[in-house]
């Protein structure tokens, strides 16, 4: 097992843990032997190579994942990031189809999703300056890092910043979609039931949290697609790095 193949298994964020130790443990020991060739990979690959190839790989998927989910549906019709409500309201949200205003429910879904999408773009920029920042130490750390290392460099890079610029996106999203007026009718509503415990979380942060969610979710999926799918190696660096063999 070479470099270069370890290289190729960075981004699985699934599989057998056995087998991505064994890639992770082969890929340290070709590192260790070559630490003092300055940063030259094998054959005729750099570490400069394959460094770049990931961060092409990664501002691929960002730019893709932001226009996918930027789409109509791109969040409410997908069911793994749809954003419903959340498990504090979950009560919330059945004693008020009890009381026949599912309909109204239905519409606060909606809008927290369509946020999600209009908000969705702004965080490609901010996830490309991260990626254009990845170091050579940073794409072996990567490597080295097993399950899910990409998504967590992405996250541990941008989650402060992509928080701060999306909450102010999200929370202008919600009110033009009318999600606030929704939100509000729904739990003023609930808060009127006798004997119940008032609820009244923070809407913007939690739809900002769950749009963030997905959106790391989607470029890990991008990420994934292409480590196995040669189509998707759109240009001639991820080709030569990703499709060596």
């Amino acid at each position: 097992m070479s470099f270069l193949a370890a290289t190729m298994f960075f981004v699985s964020i699934r599989g057998n843990a056995q087998t991505l130790k064994q890639y992770r443990d082969k890929a340290n020991q070709v590192i260790n032997n070559n630490s003092g060739n300055k940063g030259t990979g094998v054959g005729s690959l750099s570490n400069t190579d394959i460094v770049s190839a990931l961060r092409e790989a990664l501002q691929i998927g960002a730019q893709n994942s932001g226009k996918k989910l930027s789409l109509p549906n791109g969040y409410f019709g997908n069911q793994i990031i749809k954003i419903l409500m959340p498990p504090e309201a979950k009560k919330v949200e059945s004693t008020l189809r009890g009381m026949g205003m599912g309909d109204q429910v239905d519409k606060a879904i909606l809008s927290m999703n369509r946020a999600a999408e209009d908000a969705a773009m702004k965080a490609v920029p901010i996830f490309i300056d991260a990626i254009k920042g990845m170091s050579i130490q940073d794409g072996l750390s990567i490597l080295q890092g097993g399950n899910g290392a990409a998504t967590n460099y992405l996250k541990s890079k941008t989650t402060s910043a992509l928080t701060n610029a999306f909450r102010p996106v999200i929370k202008n999203s919600l009110d033009k979609v009318d999600a606030t007026r929704y939100w509000k009718d729904i739990f003023s509503t609930y808060n009127k039931v006798p004997l119940v415990k008032h609820i009244n979380p923070d809407l913007t942060a939690y739809v900002t949290e769950r749009a963030l969610n997905g959106l790391f979710v989607t470029v890990a999926d991008e990420e994934n697609k292409i480590r196995t799918n040669p189509a998707a190696r759109v240009t001639d660096l991820l080709k030569k790095v990703f499709g060596a063999k």
